[in-house]
This record gives C-alpha cells, sequence and structure tokens, in this order.
C-alpha cells in the first residue's frame, strides 16, 4: 500500500471541476466541518457510552468519548507521521502527508460510532438476537422470509455491527444534498472501516483482527469495493484504521476506569489491589503503574485535598493514557512494514509494555461495571424497549412499498421513520428484486432504530405502549 493512494481526497460527488476558491481548507478539513454540523453527530450526546440516561453531567456519553477518540487518534497520528519522517521509513511520505493523517484521525474518531444504536454496545447484541430468535418465524406473502433472503442478507443481521452501520450512514442515509450522504472522502471512509471482509467472511478466531467483525452489509458492497479499491487498501486494514482502533480502545478502557470510579463501582483501593500483580510483571517499563497510583495519592495528601483518592486516580488516568499513547506509536513504527504490506494482524498494544495494562482495564470494566446488578437490571429494561419497537417495526415494513394493503396502525408507523432514510430505502430498491427489496425494508428498520438517541427510544417506547 502507498500513501499516496491512501490519502485519497476523492469522494462519491466530485465538485465539478474543483474550481479555485478563497477556501484554502485542505478536502480532510473539509469532511471535520460536514461531520460536526450533521445531526447524527449531535445526536451523539445523548447516547450510551456505558451508563444509559445517566443524570451526571459527569459521565461520558458517545459524543464526549468520540471527542476524546478524535482528540488521541489526532495525536497519535502526529507522533507517527513525525516518526515516519525522521527516521525516512518512506522514502514518498511528505510534512502534508503528516498533516493529512492527523486531519484524517481527528474526523475518523468523531464518526467512529456514528452508527451505533441506543444503549451503547448492549443496543448492537439486543438486535442481533432479535433477528436469531424472529427472522426465521417471519413469512411475506405467504414464504419464509428466512428462504427468500441470500446467506449474506441473513448474516448481516445476524451480525448486526455498529461499524458497518457507520459506513451505511455517512455514505447514503445523512440525506442532505443528494444520495451520497456526507460525501466524505475516501480515506476517511477507509479509515472508519474497522473490518474489510462482509458478514459470510467473518472468521472470530482466525487470529487475524481484521476478520473480528464485518465491516459492511451486502446492501453497501459497492461504496466499499470503490473506496478500497481507490486507496488500494482493497481487502487490507488502512493503515490509519490501526491507529483509529489504538484511540478508541485507550480512550474508552481509561474512561470506563474514571466513570466506574466516579459512580462508585470502583474504589482507589480496589485499583490500588488490581495493580499489585502488573507491578511486578512490568519490571523493563519506565512507567510503573502502582508506584505512580501511591505517589499521586501521597501528593494529594500534601496538597490537602479534599479527596486525595479521587485526586490519585483522576490524575493517574492522564499518566496512563499518556504512557499506552506511546506504547501505540511504538506499536505502530516497530511493525511499520507489515502493517503496509497489509498482513499484520494485530492490534498496536500487542507486544508492547501496555499490552497487559490494557488487558487489565478493560477487564477490571467487565467484572466490577458491566456484570454488576445495576447495569444488568438496565440491560433488562434496555431490552424490553429495543424487542418491542422492533417487533412494532419490523411488522410494519413487511408490506410498505408493495401495493399491498397495510393496516391502519401499520402505516402510522412506518409514518415515523425519517423521511431520509425512506428516501435511501426508494433509491436503494429501485430495479430490485422482491427478496432484496425485503431485505432493504428490514435494513430501514435497523437504520430507523440506529439513529434514535437512548431518550427518544425510551420515550418512542412508551408512547406506542400508551404509557403517556
Amino acid at each position: 500500500m502507498e500513501w499516496r493512494m491512501l490519502l485519497s481526497d476523492r469522494r462519491e460527488r466530485e465538485t465539478s471541476g474543483k474550481a479555485k476558491s478563497s477556501d484554502l481548507r485542505s478536502e480532510f478539513e473539509k469532511d471535520y466541518h460536514r461531520i460536526i454540523g450533521s445531526a447524527s453527530f449531535r445526536r451523539l450526546q445523548d447516547k450510551t457510552q456505558v451508563f444509559p440516561l445517566d443524570k451526571s453531567d459527569f459521565i461520558r456519553t458517545r459524543l464526549t468519548h468520540s471527542l476524546e477518540v478524535s482528540s488521541l487518534g489526532k495525536s497519535l497520528g502526529q507522533n507517527i507521521g513525525e516518526n515516519i519522517l525522521k527516521y525516512r521509513r518512506n522514502t514518498g511520505f511528505t510534512p502534508q502527508m503528516k498533516e493529512d493523517i492527523s486531519h484524517i484521525l481527528e474526523c475518523a474518531g468523531l464518526i467512529h460510532d456514528i452508527g451505533n444504536p441506543p444503549f451503547g454496545h448492549f443496543g448492537e447484541v439486543a438486535i442481533r438476537e432479535w433477528f436469531e430468535r424472529n427472522l426465521p418465524k417471519l413469512t411475506f406473502d405467504g414464504c419464509k422470509v428466512e428462504e427468500m433472503l441470500s446467506d449474506q442478507m441473513k448474516q448481516d443481521f445476524f451480525h448486526f455491527e455498529g461499524n458497518a452501520q457507520a459506513l451505511r450512514l455517512v455514505t447514503k442515509l445523512h440525506y442532505l444534498v443528494d444520495e451520497h450522504g456526507m460525501n466524505l472522502t475516501y480515506a476517511l471512509l477507509n479509515t472508519i472501516i474497522k473490518y474489510p471482509v462482509s458478514s459470510t467472511e467473518i472468521r472470530e478466531h482466525s487470529g487475524n483482527i481484521k476478520e473480528k467483525k464485518m465491516g459492511y452489509y451486502f446492501a453497501d458492497e459497492s461504496v466499499f469495493r470503490r473506496v478500497t479499491e481507490a486507496t488500494g487498501a482493497g481487502n487490507n486494514r488502512h493503515p490509519l484504521t490501526y491507529i483509529l482502533e489504538a484511540a478508541d480502545d485507550l480512550a474508552y478502557k481509561t474512561a470506563d476506569i474514571e466513570d466506574a470510579f466516579v459512580k462508585g463501582f470502583i474504589t482507589y483501593h480496589t485499583l490500588q489491589k488490581e495493580l499489585e500483580p502488573l507491578e511486578k510483571e512490568q519490571l523493563e517499563s519506565s512507567f510503573k503503574p502502582l508506584e505512580k497510583l501511591n505517589r499521586l495519592y501521597r501528593r494529594g495528601v500534601e496538597k490537602q485535598v479534599s479527596s486525595p483518592e479521587a485526586y490519585a486516580v483522576k490524575n493517574w488516568i492522564i499518566s496512563a493514557q499518556g504512557f499506552l499513547t506511546n506504547c501505540a506509536t511504538f506499536g505502530f513504527t516497530s511493525n511499520y512494514d507489515s502493517i503496509m504490506a497489509g498482513t499484520y494482524s494485530h492490534d498496536l498494544f500487542y507486544g508492547t509494555f501496555g499490552e497487559k495494562l490494557m488487558k487489565l482495564l478493560g477487564d477490571m470494566a467487565y467484572r466490577y461495571v458491566f456484570s454488576s446488578m445495576a447495569i444488568y437490571k438496565m440491560e433488562v429494561a434496555e431490552s424490553a424497549i429495543l424487542n418491542a419497537l422492533m417487533d412494532r417495526l419490523v411488522r410494519a415494513v413487511l408490506y410498505y412499498d408493495t401495493g399491498r394493503d397495510q393496516d391502519t396502525i401499520d402505516k402510522r408507523v412506518v409514518s415515523f421513520i425519517s423521511d431520509n432514510y425512506k428516501s435511501a430505502y426508494r433509491l436503494q430498491a429501485e430495479g430490485k428484486d422482491e427478496a432484496e427489496k425485503l431485505y432493504l425494508r428490514l435494513l430501514l428498520v435497523t437504520d430507523y432504530v440506529c439513529g434514535m438517541t437512548d431518550s427518544y427510544a425510551k420515550r418512542l417506547y412508551q408512547e406506542m405502549n400508551g404509557m403517556i
């Protein structure tokens, strides 16, 4: 892969003639303004990161998480770009390319979660499980829906994925000017495709990170092919995707611990105890996690802050982020050749001093937060909301746009769906056979649900069930 192609500034809809203007922004800087001005980006302020519908103004939402990923991604891009220049790892790499990388990663951080449904990653699980339970039972005009759909169409729903939805949203559903969505640059689109495989090519246990999940739906395969052909990435991961993923992992794994501390799931002494085994294993690293935490606590006592524990934990998070940023930079630069060849199969923390710390942070969040009774109770409620919405919406769209009669309630339910999404459906459905139109109508449901905020999903559920 070559940077000249990887940083393609082409778009689905090119500006005619690209006439010169007084606008001095690069194409990637223009992407940034398209994103932050979009309703889809604004909706992230009311989508769950970990704690749904939380009343605290401290706890992170998808919006604040995305801003943090954007910031970390840009910093990593600057570090890595400077390293490529300094050590001349690639003779064709220029200072402008370093700037472009930083801007692309800044934008990618903003939209990497833009396709996620309400209620965080549990929302993805709930939608997948709804299709696993219900798709085999659905019938259309006397035929079993499961038998009408191709294998890839079915697997798209059984492996429903927020990453694939993000690509769909920014390329088709954000219907502002035309059918090309936000019309972002190909380099940016390729960067957010974490898994360059279809739903039938998933190999969860292959050991290759790019095959863990799907990266695009059957409906969006042509966009995927155009983008990856233009960048030269093909079926390989775009090099910037590794950096985006590192920024995402770094942001949420450290933030989950901080949010869990503020919510009372984890204490200072809990973190202290969890870091003890790690201290013995990281003797070669300059960053000693437990030693750093203890030192920050003593400093808090000396400064006579109201809570030395909170002072220590919050400042420790900042120190850990700095250390892990350096680890990710090393992970990319030390594996530069295999990343550029498309053969690197791990994340950027693999084999670095930060790998065990990252694993510990993720494990702590699972044991103390995601497996807690409080979260389980919320997820049971979220499941009831999403299952009820999916039941109503799928029933309503089955015969939408078929010329067949729909009952009164189904017509009203279909009217709730955004006109943008219905316009995108009609454009894609044109000239397609009955099976593919049915597949697209089912996608219309997931499009609508993924566009909901947590509050809207809860409110719509209550209104549909007469809880006024």
